[in-house]
């Protein structure tokens, strides 16, 4: 049997302050496998995003387990030491505002987390290259990202995620800023991914018209969670 890309059983996240405390997660349980791309949807101050920052190793949970390709981080306080670490070379993320660095061009964006990595200059920038031609931007290599559209800026998030090799990618809204057209073409390469680099992909999203594009729904209501599988993905 296939080991899953994520693996969360029963985490809880409270938040405590002198006076009271805030349960935002309820011993929530799931699995996403290789390839598979996730959507979580759920009403605003259900938990998304707080999950999300725990999956991402930001955010400390306060009890339960999460391993990442079969390997614990976390259980009941994190096993994996160094999650900066973790973060900066298996995990990739994808914004709503897109996060370039707008004084840098589009390669030097998608080559700096390379580079932290100690990746070599023909290495990194061969890796952006291969990732602008996969995108279909590979002429805006050189351009500086206020001459990008909005859709080809969240092109170059998505290769800058791309570049440390992810084997998963978190990503919260990330078609929010764009129009529908725009939102679709983002979603079929985020689709792409998942299947042709066997990435396991989680979506953050409103909007129930990208519905199709996903293996999966994960709905948190209130700290809780339900998993549905979409019967007729694309």
């Amino acid at each position: 049997m296939d080991i899953p890309a994520i693996k969360v059983e029963n985490l809880f996240k409270e938040f405590k302050t002198k006076e009271n405390s805030l349960q935002v997660i309820k011993g929530i349980s799931f699995e996403l496998q290789k390839g598979e791309i996730s959507m979580f949807v759920g009403p605003s101050g259900s938990g998304k995003t707080t999950l999300l920052t725990m999956l991402g190793c930001i955010l400390e949970p306060t009890s339960g387990k999460m391993s990442l390709n079969g390997e614990v981080i976390y259980d009941d306080k994190w096993i994996l030491k160094d999650t900066r670490k973790l973060r900066r070379e298996k995990l990739g993320f994808i914004f709503q505002s897109h996060n370039l660095i707008p004084f840098l061009n589009v390669e030097e964006n998608i080559t700096l987390l390379p580079q932290l990595n100690g990746i070599t200059k023909t290495q990194y920038i061969q890796k952006a290259n291969e990732l602008l031609k996969y995108l279909g931007i590979e002429d805006k290599n050189k351009y500086m990202i206020g001459s990008l559209s909005g859709g080809q800026s969240q092109r170059v998030a998505i290769a800058r995620s791309l570049a440390n090799n992810p084997r998963i990618i978190l990503a919260d809204e990330p078609t929010a800023a764009l129009d529908k057209e725009r939102a679709i073409s983002v979603m079929e390469l985020l689709r792409k991914i998942a299947k042709e680099q066997e990435v396991a992909i989680i979506v953050v999203t409103h909007d129930e018209r990208l519905l199709p594009f996903f293996d999966s729904v994960l709905k948190i209501e209130d700290g809780y969670l339900t998993k549905t599988i979409v019967t007729h993905p694309l």
